[in-house]
């Protein structure tokens, strides 16, 4: 059985907030570089005009994304008593806590998530207006994902559970081993290479489905032969421990809902973008800015918010509470100094990044650089809010981050497009400044909650007893 690391809760912080904090980084580069492959591959091999393909799959992912909120409170919650616990040196609860949450989600991914974003792909799409040389590429595509969608969000969630339990580096090899597998599948399928007719939009859809399949299967296998952290239980339970679930829910819920109302105001400002004219061209501006290249910053961004997160959490269970407050800090320092970085590179380099895409439309390439430059602001208060949010939410208060992000993303950026809408003022540029306001918002009111120090005294805890079922 491996030992748990002992430098997280003890020496130099920021070399404990490091040692988590660069494979985790890597690994969300390595989970966005399919995405990021895909678009590229798509750009160049599926015909449209103003990019339609590239506009279907981001329409498509924001959608996806919405519908998955209970997986995100699943994972998140579980991260935090995963955490708790190897902070405390205890295998035996956080195997329990990880079972508990991997058959909980199994469960709602295979009998309520696929059929009904199935069912309900058309409505989603109809409903944020996309047009219809994007509909046609947006709808089989969406179907797949929420079709087949039970091997990817299971694999998220056991490398979350490794993350949380102080193996970064073992989440990141299987992340890597799923993100070839996904690349090779995604250029084989999306180009027609060999005896495979090119599939197009559907052709990346398979890869994304399929390449997490093996990847489960091989953290399964590793788990079942001791090597992780994670033990295999002795028997199988098929039962839910209904205790374990109300705490994994009220801790998460929280942070997935946060997620959700973060996609949904996604979904919703598609939806102006749809109403505007030019709509096609301004959505693939939207796709491959925001959704791709502004993921250099938010691969990083999400890395170090579970770092920030997992390091709170451990330092919280080993009875070092400031000392995990202190590593978030430092957090707070590495992420704005990443995205002063890539804002650099989107205000000098804005034509050649969307080139990359084959952004060849003057349209797209005109409301892609304005995009860039304002999200070349919007990196860096983003990098240093989800470091503070990371430990807020590591310490088990969730709800101080959903309750920002609320205020943020509906009060701020769809209040603000809403009101320039109904006064006819609203345009493309002014919903790319409005990203901006409300990324600043969220900044402050974060800053201002990270200074206070009542959320590091949130009660998350599950009775001694439960050892004894596992």
């Amino acid at each position: 059985m491996k030992r748990f690391d002992p430098e997280i809760v003890s020496g130099n912080v920021l070399n404990s907030l490091w040692k988590l904090t660069w494979p985790l980084v890597l690994l969300n580069m390595v989970n966005g570089v399919h995405g990021f492959i895909d678009q590229v591959l798509i750009g160049h091999f599926v015909p449209g005009e103003n990019n339609a393909g590239n506009a279907a799959v981001g329409v498509s992912w924001q959608l996806f994304i919405v519908m998955v909120v209970l997986i995100a409170s699943i994972s998140h919650g579980m991260n935090v008593l995963i955490a708790r616990y190897a902070g405390r040196q205890d295998p035996k609860m956080v195997s329990f806590v990880f079972f508990e949450a991997l058959l909980t989600a199994a469960v709602f991914l295979v009998g309520i998530v696929a059929p009904l974003g199935y069912w309900l792909s058309p409505q989603l799409l109809r409903f944020i207006g996309v047009e219809e040389c994007v509909y046609k590429y947006a709808l089989p595509y969406l179907r797949l994902l929420f079709a087949f969608n039970c091997p990817l969000f299971l694999m998220i969630l056991t490398t979350g559970a490794f993350q949380a339990a102080g193996e970064p580096k073992l989440a990141l090899k299987l992340n890597i081993l799923g993100a070839v597998l996904n690349i090779v599948l995604s250029f084989i399928l999306i180009t027609g290479l060999g005896i495979f007719p090119p599939l197009g939009v559907i052709g990346a859809g398979i890869g994304t489905v399929l390449a997490p399949c093996i990847a489960l299967l091989v953290a399964l296998y590793l788990i079942m032969k001791g090597k992780t952290l994670i033990e295999f239980p002795s028997r199988w339970r098929w039962l839910l421990n209904w205790e374990v679930l109300k705490i994994i829910i009220r801790v998460g819920l929280p942070t997935g809902i946060q997620g959700v109302v973060a996609n949904i105001a996604g979904v919703l400002l598609i939806k102006y973008i749809g109403s505007m004219p030019n709509n096609t061209a301004a959505q693939a501006a939207y796709t491959i800015c925001y959704n791709q290249l502004f993921s250099i910053v938010t691969w990083t961004s999400f890395g170090l918010r579970s770092a920030c997160g997992t390091v709170m959490s451990q330092n919280i269970g080993a009875g070092l509470p400031e000392r995990g407050k202190k590593a978030v800090r430092t957090g707070i320092y590495l992420g704005s100094f990443w995205g002063v970085i890539i804002g650099v590179v989107f205000i000098f380099f804005s034509t050649p990044l969307l080139r990359i895409f084959n952004a060849q439309s003057e349209l797209v390439v005109d409301y892609g650089k304005a995009l860039l430059q304002c999200l070349a602001l919007s990196g860096i208060l983003l990098s240093a809010t989800l470091a503070m949010t990371g430990g807020i939410q590591g310490a088990g208060a969730t709800q101080l981050p959903m309750l920002i992000t609320l205020v943020s993303q509906f009060g701020v950026l769809l209040g603000a497009c809403e009101i320039l809408y109904l006064r006819g003022a609203l345009n493309i540029y002014r919903i790319w400044y409005m990203i901006v306001l409300a990324h600043f918002v969220r900044y402050m009111l974060t800053f201002f909650v990270f200074r206070t120090d009542g959320w590091i005294r949130t009660k998350v805890e599950l009775s001694s007893e439960l050892k004894e079922i596992f």
